[in-house]
């Protein structure tokens, strides 16, 4: 499994997943996108996408703008705010089980409960 880190520039990855190809019909290796919802681009090949979710960074920031509440500053949006995340569609939906979907939530849930710890790597 291949987990990209720059967006379109990960590409390369996918391309070497797919050259891998299938065994019964199943990818033997598969890659994360990220930064945007990039399942659609090697479909079968693709785990899932880890999306920013800069759409839900701006609509917040306009309003509290709007609202008179807006402060400068560093802002961070992680899962509590639906800031980031991770895909599950039509292109990716029969290599992600019910089960993983449920760890996957279970862990979200901890990760804002401040149960499980993430390292912060814009701390120091």
């Amino acid at each position: 499994m291949i987990f990209t880190a720059a967006g379109n520039s990960g590409l390369g990855a996918f391309d070497a997943v797919e050259q891998y190809g299938k065994e019964n019909g199943r990818a033997t290796h598969f890659v994360i996108g990220v930064d945007s919802n990039q399942n659609m681009v090697k479909p079968g090949y693709v785990l899932t996408s880890m999306v920013k979710r800069v759409d839900v960074a701006v609509y917040n920031i306009i309003k509290d703008v709007v609202d008179r509440k807006f402060q400068g500053g560093f802002h961070v949006f992680g899962l509590e705010s639906d800031g980031v995340g991770y895909v599950v569609d039509q292109y990716n939906k029969d290599l992600v089980s019910p089960e993983a979907i449920q760890a996957a939530e279970e862990a979200k849930k901890k990760i804002i409960a401040g149960r499980s710890k993430v390292t912060d790597a814009m701390a120091n």
